[in-house]
């Protein structure tokens, strides 16, 4: 079986296995602090507790959950900053691939490929461990955005290249 597309599969698959770990640290920071819609108590004060009267289903994931994940007592803006790491990601990534993928396509210089696709995944994972870690500025969040944003100049202008030459033949 041939695959006409190899190193974009990689970056895809690798770039989806961090999509699934962004998604996992939000998912168990909102299990700790309780907060299971937006990003803090305050936000979520008005809505009704599942808790004080759970149904089957809900009283067996608590006592799970219970067991399984030590609960925050207080805020500390960390949910917050782990929602936007994933959310970010989802904004960036997409669009980046896309341009690697047709890049490929159009059997752009293999080096090239690498280049952005490493420079993507790379940056992707220094921007999330810098807006976990930090709150405000930290020199993760510089070059994860520097890498995605050189990853989507050279790839848009790589496409219009290659766009160009095509449309002028």
């Amino acid at each position: 079986m041939s695959n006409p597309v190899p190193i974009s599969t990689l970056f895809i698959g690798l770039n989806g296995l961090i999509a699934f770990v962004l998604s996992y640290i939000v998912v168990m920071e909102r299990t700790s602090t309780r907060v299971w819609h937006g990003e803090t108590r305050s936000e979520v004060s008005n809505q009704p507790n599942y808790l004080e009267n759970p149904g089957k289903w809900a009283a067996f994931v608590e006592t799970y959950t219970q067991k399984s994940v030590a609960t925050k007592d207080k805020e500390d803006g960390l949910l917050q900053r782990k929602v936007r790491a994933h959310g970010n990601f989802v904004e960036y990534v997409p669009l980046a691939l896309l341009l690697i993928l047709t890049l490929e396509l159009m059997n752009a210089y293999v080096g090239s490929l690498w280049l952005l696709g490493g420079s993507l995944t790379v940056g992707r994972i220094a921007h999330a461990w810098g807006l976990i870690k930090t709150y405000g500025p930290s020199p993760g969040r510089a070059i994860g955005f520097f890498l995605t944003w050189f990853t989507y100049l050279v790839g848009a202008g790589a496409c219009i290249y290659y766009g160009t030459i095509g449309v002028l033949q």
